[in-house]
């Protein structure tokens, strides 16, 4: 996560669930002394000193136009866009004002500042992470393309990212008949169920299900516990070259124990990616996928074809 970039007299960084620090929240400026429900006057109140560079100041007008014929320009909207220049320069991670840190130093009441956050939000500048807080976020491209091995940690870190996943569970149960055809073996067969939490540069960004037979790597579960790739679990135990056979990816309704692991709110679009993974030398199916992904963390790349 980001290193602490302002800390006030009562700030203090949090932990995530996984254990990482969070940076303390940086303000975006200094604070305009003004009551929650705003002022008469609409100076922006500028600062900065605890950042370091120089103070930001604006004006935010009443029914300004942009421009002699241009749409009106809301409070909030000039308020986004003070926000979205700021949070440009600031490192993934970074904790961002509060509704109530906004509203301050603008001079503005709680929903002014409530739209501006959710409008920066709904552009995907920062992430809301439910019980921990709002953050800068730098969304990475997941590329899905022929000849790309099906390795979520490959693939992310070939596009200078950092993942890296927490088992919350690998039961071995019976696979269910729709698993098992898709693995093509018989239903009931024995096999493993993993669920994993995934993050990207510390952040929750991923959860899903995965499901193969016991017989390709009978000591999966301790092979997790030294080797979080499930590529390279099977490349070194079951001496398999795993490819894509095929994917599917649309964007869905979170349900409740996606929305848990993505750290969103139940019902928030996220990307569900469906796949199956299969041997390149013998053409055996190996594994079976179902992840969501949060949107405003990966954007899906379909390369289909040669460029």
């Amino acid at each position: 996560m980001a290193e602490v970039l302002h800390r006030g007299a009562d700030d203090g960084g949090r932990l995530l669930d996984d254990g990482h620090a969070v940076a303390a929240p940086v303000r975006l400026g200094g604070g305009a002394e003004a009551d929650d429900a705003g002022p008469d006057d609409d100076d922006v109140g500028g600062g900065g000193a605890g950042h370091g560079g120089p103070s930001v100041r604006g004006r935010v007008h009443r029914g300004s136009t942009c421009g002699r014929y241009g749409p009106p320009v809301t409070r909030s909207t000039e308020i986004v866009r003070v926000l979205a220049e700021e949070l440009a320069r600031l490192p993934p991670g970074t904790r961002v004002a509060s509704e109530a840190e906004v509203g301050q130093r603008f001079g503005v009441g709680r929903a002014a500042a409530r739209a501006a956050l959710a409008e920066l939000e709904r552009r995907m500048l920062v992430s809301r992470i439910q019980g921990q807080g709002t953050f800068t976020r730098r969304r990475v491209d997941y590329l899905v393309a022929p000849g790309r091995a099906p390795s979520w940690s490959r693939t992310l870190r070939a596009v200078g990212a950092e993942p890296r996943a927490v088992v919350l569970a690998c039961d071995e149960v019976p696979l269910p008949d729709d698993v098992a055809a898709a693995l093509e073996t018989a239903p009931g067969t024995a096999g493993f169920r993993l669920v994993r939490r995934s993050f990207i540069d510390g952040m929750p960004a991923a959860w899903g299900v995965e499901w193969l037979a016991a017989a390709l790597v009978p000591e999966l579960p301790a092979a997790l516990r030294h080797e979080e790739s499930l590529d390279t679990i099977l490349r070194q135990s079951a001496r398999a070259v795993p490819e894509r056979a095929w994917t599917r990816a649309s964007m869905e309704s979170a349900p409740d124990d996606a929305s848990a692991g993505l750290g969103c709110r139940p019902g928030d679009p996220a990307w569900l990616i469906a796949s199956l993974a299969r041997d390149g030398v013998g053409g055996r199916p190996l594994l079976s996928t179902e992840r969501w992904v949060r949107a405003d963390a990966v954007r899906v790349v379909l390369e289909l074809g040669e460029a």
